[in-house]
């Protein structure tokens, strides 16, 4: 045998390089003199099926270009006419079980077809559809730049670049983005695999490409906050209003109840309940005009318990005591004060006092709680970011249920006016395989979303660690999957059920692939591709504030050990406790004053620090602040009505105007409430 020429002369190189075809041919190439240079290598079919095509090639490990030519999960091409037939390399074996080191092998590469390039007058164009297959003897070869642009190529006007091509970094990743958001989504992938950040680059470009969009993020883990601190609004349990009576019958009952069995005498009790509370309060808001006695007829008859209308929970308990005090030892009455003590428990809870304090819930405030939560006007920050972690865990689900029925009733209602885009973070959680699990008005609300909500508007994004955990009914409407890396062979089988085009052996990459990378299939691109996202600024990732934290703690800040107990507590009050921070919105310097003041009279003074006044109350130690702060939150429900109702200032009880004139919401509200 000849041995390989270490060091070829020019005239040889040129000379080699002038007997090569435009196809790059290998054959008649003696070893002496043998090119070291890339060319393109090529092989030829020798068997071919429907789906499938088995190309038989040289390696020659002394040619560095030809030492990973035939590589798993390559493009290939194979020319048939004036058309190349695309296939992904699936398997490469040696067909005689054999290797022989340092010299040329024969190697079998088994392909599957995806489609074809053809040449058009306007260059090269892919379809999934081929025309005609390959025959024996059919030359194939890694597929060139310019047909690998062309399989890929999304020239959709509503398309935005995410990412590139993971085979080669010089192609754009792109996506419709109308298709992303009219078919609805899902990115599924392993912990730290990179889906949160895949997501957050996904909804920055397709804000700035869809001015009119809204996005609800559902954020179990408090990370998406500080990765929109541009264009992102974030609604935490200290901030969130949620008046108790947008709840249906079924929603308040999980809060109140929390999931227990065998209340459904309590239950029909409370139905019929909330229904007098809220003609009582209708009543009281009509003030007893005869003017209006006919329509307030005809609207006493559409209240049901489930109606969009506002009520006081002062009025249901009282209603509660009144048929107890008319029942004498009947069997109903054990259930009537279970019933009580129940909602008396979780209204005088601080926990839920985004949705039960009145100087906050009281009143009808539909507009503006749906304005701020659905960002209308959108201003600069179309996103609203809803941390769930600071919620107690028993009304999580009743709380997801609510806003999914809200954003689908308010693209309904406006006719598609409204478009809302429902990202749910963690999707299991809301929406499990298990039908007997999770809360069923939740999965009625997102799946309603999923099955209706393109007609109208409202558009839904699904995130989880565990796409066999996930109802697949909802799943399957799901028409572009991000699918990054998983291990689970269920969750892989999952995906792998979904992906109806392209090599089915690209499914098989998953548990393999890296961070930021994932295969991309469905309506909004324009072929299955093997694709890595765009890097994100540390400053924009998702968590940053936790890591923050983390970072300063190592740097050696102290821990604010109360504002940490102020937040497991429930009152998410800040430990500076600067006047405005009350959740419940009183006057902090006039209840410190008046604590200092109890104070000093129990202490003669000595407690409090020389020269203090009621005009400087901040200066009050903090546990007297806690104190002051613990009171407010131990407050009765009755109290708390009481002091709303002095409040000049207090709750109006007619709906008010959004913030924006232009765009007045009455008639969309009337609307919702039918």
């Amino acid at each position: 045998m000849i041995e390989l020429q270490s060091e070829p002369t020019n005239q040889t190189v040129a000379a080699k390089a002038g007997e090569n075809s435009a196809s790059g041919s290998d054959e008649n190439l003696d070893d002496a003199g043998y090119d070291p240079s890339r060319r393109r290598t090529q092989g030829y079919v020798i068997h071919c099926d429907a789906h499938h095509a088995v190309i038989s090639a040289e390696v020659d490990a002394r040619v560095e270009y030809m030492e990973n030519y035939w590589a798993v999960g390559q493009l290939v091409s194979i020319w048939v006419g004036e058309n190349r037939v695309i296939g992904q390399t699936a398997r490469v074996i040696s067909p005689e079980n054999g290797w022989v080191e340092g010299d040329r092998n024969q190697v079998s590469v088994h392909v599957e077809l995806i489609g074809e390039v053809v040449p058009t007058e306007n260059g090269t164009r892919f379809t999934t559809g081929i025309s005609g297959f390959p025959q024996m003897g059919c030359i194939a070869h890694r597929i060139r730049s310019s047909d690998l642009a062309a399989v890929f190529r999304n020239n959709s006007d509503t398309a935005i670049r995410i990412g590139h091509v993971t085979q080669d970094p010089s192609i754009d990743a792109k996506i419709d983005f109308e298709k992303l958001l009219s078919r609805h989504f899902a990115v599924v992938g392993s912990t730290g695999v990179g889906k949160s950040t895949s997501v957050t680059l996904m909804l920055r470009k397709i804000v700035e490409a869809r001015p009119d969009i809204r996005v609800l993020m559902l954020d179990p883990h408090n990370e998406f906050g500080s990765a929109f601190p541009r264009n992102g609004y974030v609604l935490n349990a200290s901030r969130l209003v949620l008046p108790f009576w947008l709840f249906t019958l079924e929603e308040i009952a999980e809060v109140i109840f929390r999931g227990q069995d065998g209340i459904d005498i309590e239950k029909e009790i409370l139905r019929d309940m909330v229904v007098a509370a809220k003609i009582v309060h209708m009543d009281d808001a009509q003030g007893g005009q005869a003017s209006l006695v006919r329509s307030t007829n005809t609207a006493k008859q559409r209240i049901n318990a489930d109606t969009p209308v506002p009520y006081r929970m002062l009025d249901l308990l009282k209603l509660i005591e009144d048929r107890i005090g008319k029942l004498d030892g009947k069997a109903e009455k054990p259930h009537l004060k279970a019933l009580k003590d129940r909602i008396e428990t979780i209204v005088n809870d601080a926990r839920f006092q985004f949705m039960f304090d009145p100087t906050k819930c009281g009143g009808d405030r539909i507009n503006n709680v749906i304005s701020e939560i659905f960002r209308i006007p959108q201003g600069d920050r179309p996103i609203c970011i809803m941390e769930m972690s600071g919620l107690p865990s028993e009304v999580v689900s009743s709380v997801v249920s609510v806003l999914c029925r809200l954003a689908f009733d308010l693209a309904l209602s406006s006719d598609g006016a409204i478009q809302t885009l429902v990202v749910a973070e963690e999707a299991h959680r809301y929406i499990p395989a298990d039908v007997k699990a999770g809360f069923w008005p939740t999965r009625m609300a997102i799946g309603r979303i999923a099955k209706e909500g393109r007609k109208y508007g409202a558009y839904l994004g699904i995130i989880t660690q565990r796409p066999s955990e996930l109802d697949q009914t909802i799943l399957s409407q799901c028409n572009t999957f991000f699918a990054m890396r998983l291990s689970n062979t269920k969750d892989q089988d999952i995906i792998a059920g979904a992906f109806n085009s392209g090599a089915q052996s690209t499914i098989a990459f998953l548990p393999s692939i890296s961070n930021r990378e994932c295969i991309a299939f469905g309506e909004a691109v324009y072929s299955p591709m093997r694709m890595t996202f765009e890097t994100v600024g540390a400053e924009d990732l998702p968590g940053a504030h936790i890591r923050e934290n983390q970072n300063a703690v190592r740097a050696g800040r102290e821990i604010n050990l109360g504002a940490i107990i102020s937040r497991m507590r429930g009152t998410n009050i800040p430990a500076s406790l600067a006047h405005g921070d009350d959740p419940y919105g009183h006057d902090l310097q006039a209840l410190n004053a008046a604590s200092m003041s109890q104070a000093a009279a129990k202490g003669g003074g000595s407690g409090a620090a020389p020269g203090t006044t009621a005009g400087n109350a901040a200066r009050m130690s903090d546990p007297a602040k806690i104190d002051a702060l613990e009171a407010l939150a131990n407050k009765s429900i009755e109290q708390r009505y009481i002091d709303a109702a002095k409040d000049p200032n207090g709750p109006p009880g007619t709906p008010e105007p959004l913030r924006n004139n232009r765009e007045n919401g009455n008639s969309l509200i009337r609307r919702l409430r039918g």
